[in-house]
């Protein structure tokens, strides 16, 4: 069942019932990659239950948790921004339950209905907001200046 805050919230009233209409239940055990940085984002989901860790490829080094999503949070932007490729990867910490929506279905609706499009716009814009300036810090934490993981 689709929490009705985060991104549902965002989507005004008379359209969510259009949107959530998309979603269907998925889930990912423990330790699964659920997409990889650079590949076609074709789908996104709303975290149901479970925890997922956004990494960022680091070229010669592991690739670092930059941030961690849960309940309610919405996992996955660049289904939104051509062209489309994901800009992180993901990975399940725990059972993850969510629902999934498909990405061209999605920008088909906001195609067709500018009020639903102009909220999901709306709510992802911040979503990279938040995103952008959790990766800056968390890469600056590891390989800042001042870091112990800083070896330059």
């Amino acid at each position: 069942m689709i929490t009705r805050n985060g991104v549902v919230a965002a989507v005004p009233p008379d359209h969510r019932d259009q949107f959530v209409r998309l979603a269907h239940e998925v889930s990912f055990p423990m330790g699964t990659r659920i997409f990889e940085e650079g590949g076609l984002a074709d789908r996104f989901w709303i975290i149901s239950s479970g925890g997922v860790a956004l990494d960022v490829h680091v070229p010669g080094r592991q690739a670092p948790t930059v941030d961690t999503l849960g309940p309610g949070d919405l996992l996955g932007w660049s289904w939104l921004i051509p062209p489309c490729r994901w800009h992180l990867g993901a990975e399940a910490v725990s059972l993850v339950r969510a629902e999934e929506f498909d990405a061209a279905t999605v920008r088909a609706l906001c195609r067709e209905d500018p009020v639903l499009g102009s909220a999901l716009a709306t709510y992802v814009a911040g979503v990279v907001g938040r995103r952008l300036r959790s990766t800056r810090s968390r890469l600056l934490d590891l390989y800042g200046p001042y870091s112990a993981a800083f070896d330059g």
